[in-house]
């Protein structure tokens, strides 16, 4: 008879059995045309059974051992049932008359049933996707390096549940030695025996449970450092283009989760596996009969959970919605709170947040209902399945198939087993949520940085010549347009060069680019005649430096703070520097002097004094070429005029790019560069470009008649 298709390998062997008319027939376990595993019957009516080569269609499947396994059940099955009835015919082995046979073909029917889920897509996931088990395969790879500990803890967590297995069957013994009248010295002994096999078993399961945690830690220390180290050696498109919360919620949420569901999760899967392989044992030995009883209701109570688990889990995604909302309106109040209290808004935020968090109550009331139905639900298919295990064994015991202490025995089992695969089955979308939160995090480890070769070269000697020719730029986000075409500029060794323009001209562009943070579409950046990617990357750090406008500074404390990416740096040294950016002064009026914190963001400074410390970061390293990227614009007139004289009088030991909106500032500089719509189109001296009378004289004009009046002149 022809090949019968994959999908229907589950009913036709109900088909078989219901119809009860075959004689001699011949079964295919082929899912695509192809007949590897061949059972059949001869003339006499017993089996035979043939294996023929994998076939070429399975090379390459997502699913080859499912779908092997699957194919092999119903010829399985029929060589299971020939061996229970060895001489009987095909009739016989196909009818309802013996209930053994009958819990056997159910019980392959439902393996087969749970094969064909999970060789289908999985709800939430796109036709035509598989299950994410190459995620899985390197979340487990995790671990490789430890194997030798992961054996010894193997080895204790076998020792642990056989030592708690045998407790139910010295509970069975001692039912029997009690209802038999036996020696009181058996009993005394198995006390004693049960006393020391629980002792041992609390041992080795401490000693597994210390050596896991222990290993799992260093796994999550070690696998959060790999992200983050990844991670800060991208390119800065990479962090244009990603969020960075979601960069924040991969490096600590999703490792977090990732950790937890290996340590936790893969640890109840492991403990309960086990127990559940000990338990079976344990229950087929007391009772095959029995056994294939429970197994039969046990596929029965799953559907349970599996129903009113898909309810709760639609509650529990729109519990998390409404309160990411609620959440929304609480960080959005929070981060304008000048905005809310100057507007007296204070009330008309709080009940906005009020009636979020009605709407989350609301479905809160709804998930309590679900999860109290859930688990009557659950607590009434358990006590069914337990009232059917005593009436069945009962009639065991009766019929004196079994013994009053094995029925005890078993239903000890019983319990326990039930208790692991609800265990089994409640960690399993834990561990799908963990493979789903590792696919980024391995995403980040595994993302090559879009830069060029780094760069070895190394000089003894850097005169600071730095050169742009003919360079054009597009950001990564827009690469349509062009913020930069085709740029020319020198910045010479011992001279002040300043960079002017309107807003949006390109003047930050240009720092960028001078910092490496991008690498131009067309052109070149030299310095000291070589391209600046082939510097070495740390000496090309120390040797350009740059005092940005709102300079970013850390919690740490303010020597700290000016010390920063150094690692041996004097107190002295910090002092002196702090001298030249004018900053020792209010430095060491501070509670604590260098040592006081500069807080988050540097938000226990003013913005004068955030800038001053990050000045003297920068001239701490002593750099060749000092960018100022409107450095002093908080600071007072005085000071500012002192902090320009020092760069003046020190311009020869280093090469000095001035990036400023405010014309007054720039106007002693040899050479100043005008930037207009990413091109460079007037360069010179103050005096000559004010002769020139064009742009940069707009410039000076605009910012000198706008003083004028503010002045009331």
């Amino acid at each position: 008879m022809p090949p019968y298709p994959g999908r229907y390998l589950c009913a036709d062997f109900g088909v078989m059995s219901a119809s009860n008319k075959h004689h001699e027939f011949a079964h295919s376990g082929s899912l695509a045309g192809g007949t590897f595993p061949i059972i059949s019957s001869d003339p006499r009516g017993h089996i035979v059974h043939s294996w023929s080569k994998l076939p070429s269609w399975l090379e390459g499947d997502p699913f080859p051992v499912p779908r092997i396994v699957l194919s092999l059940l119903i010829p399985s099955c029929v060589t299971v049932s020939s061996f229970v009835l060895p001489n009987s015919s095909s009739e016989i082995l196909y009818s309802w008359r013996r209930w053994d046979l009958l819990l056997l073909c159910y019980l392959f029917t439902t393996t087969s049933a749970i094969i064909w889920q999970q060789m289908s897509p999985f709800e939430d996931e796109e036709p035509g996707t598989s299950a994410p088990s190459g995620s899985l395969r390197r979340l487990l790879s995790l671990l490789t390096p430890y194997v030798h500990r992961f054996v010894i803890v193997s080895v204790f967590l076998i020792l642990s549940s056989w030592g708690e297995m045998a407790l139910p069957s010295y509970t069975g013994r001692m039912t029997d030695w009690i209802l038999n009248k036996e020696d009181p010295s058996a009993f005394r002994t198995a006390i004693t025996a049960m006393s020391l096999i629980t002792i041992s078993s609390a041992v080795t399961e401490f000693l597994c449970d210390c050596i896991y945690n222990t290993t799992m830690s260093r796994i999550h220390t070690q696998t959060q450092g790999q992200v983050l180290r990844s991670v800060l050696k991208q390119e800065m498109a990479f962090f244009d283009t990603v969020p960075t919360g979601d960069i924040t919620s991969r490096v600590t949420s999703d490792i977090t989760a990732m950790s937890e569901s290996l340590s936790s999760d893969l640890s109840l899967l492991m403990w309960y596996f086990m127990r559940a392989v000990f338990l079976s044992a344990y229950m087929c030995s007391l009772s095959p009969k029995l056994t294939i009883f429970t197994m039969m209701c046990l596929c029965v109570i799953t559907l349970v959970p599996k129903v009113s688990g898909t309810f709760s889990q639609d509650l529990a995604v729109k519990v998390q919605e409404s309160l990411s909302k609620a959440n929304q309106v609480a960080l959005e109040t929070f981060s304008n709170m000048k905005t809310v209290i100057s507007f007296a808004n204070e009330d008309g935020e709080s009940q906005r947040y009020e009636s979020k968090m009605y709407d989350t109550y609301q479905l809160n009331k709804w998930e309590a209902l679900a999860y109290g139905f859930s688990s009557v639900a659950n607590s009434f298919s358990s006590l069914a399945l337990k009232v059917g295990i005593l009436y069945f064994g009962g009639r065991l015991v009766t019929n004196g198939e079994v013994t009053g202490g094995n029925l005890v025995s078993f239903v000890l089992y019983e319990m326990q087993f039930t208790s692991a695969v609800e265990v089994l089955l409640r960690m399993y979308p834990d561990v799908r949520k963990a493979v789903g939160s590792s696919e980024k995090v391995f995403e980040y480890m595994d993302r090559i940085p879009q830069m060029p070769k780094p760069g070895t070269h190394v000089p003894h000697k850097l005169k600071g010549h730095i050169q742009f020719q003919n360079v054009t730029f597009s950001y990564p986000k827009h690469p349509n347009i062009a913020v930069l075409q085709d740029v020319s500029f020198d910045l010479r060794p011992g001279e002040v060069t300043a960079l002017v323009g309107q807003c949006d001209a390109g003047k930050s562009t240009v720092l960028q680019l001078l910092l490496r943070f991008y690498e131009p579409q067309n052109g070149k950046i030299l310095l000291d005649g070589k391209p600046i990617a082939e510097y070495e990357n740390q000496f090309y750090r120390r040797k350009v430096s740059v005092v940005s406008q709102e300079p970013a500074l850390t919690s740490r404390s303010i020597q700290r703070n000016i010390a920063y990416g150094m690692e041996k740096v004097s107190l002295k040294s910090v002092q002196d520097v702090a001298k030249l950016a004018f900053a020792h002064d209010f430095i060491s009026e501070l509670s604590n002097g260098y040592q006081t914190g500069a807080g988050q963001k540097g938000g226990q400074l003013s913005g004068g004094q955030k800038q001053r410390v990050a000045l003297a970061r920068a001239l701490v390293r002593d750099p060749q070429v000092l960018i100022l990227d409107d450095a002093t614009s908080s600071l007072d007139t005085e000071t500012e005029l002192k902090i320009q004289n020092v760069l003046y009088e020190n311009a020869e030991k280093r090469t000095v790019l001035l990036i400023s909106h405010r014309m007054n500032t720039v106007q002693r500089a040899k050479h100043i560069l005008v930037l207009e719509d990413g091109q460079i189109t007037e360069q010179g001296n103050h005096d000559d470009l004010l002769v020139q009378r064009g742009s940069y004289w707009k410039l000076w004009n605009k910012q000198t008649s706008s003083f004028q009046k503010e002045n009331g002149e």
